[in-house]
């Protein structure tokens, strides 16, 4: 069973959410041939002051 844990930045619509979990399980379908019911998804939403860019969180650089 493929797996894939995606980390980004928070502030995303739940549409943006099932739109990538959508497009990200058929990726990983077409380019190994797993079977779409067996691949997962894991998405972890990490706040803007929790993630640099050089040197500066995201938050203080306008992410």
């Amino acid at each position: 069973m493929p797996i894939a844990h995606l980390y980004i930045l928070e502030g995303r619509d739940e549409e943006k959410k099932e739109r990538l979990i959508a497009e990200v399980s058929e990726a990983i379908h077409r380019a190994i041939d797993a079977p779409i019911d067996a691949v997962r998804v894991i998405i972890t939403e990490m706040p803007k002051a929790h993630f640099g860019i050089a040197g500066q969180s995201a938050k203080k650089r306008g992410r």
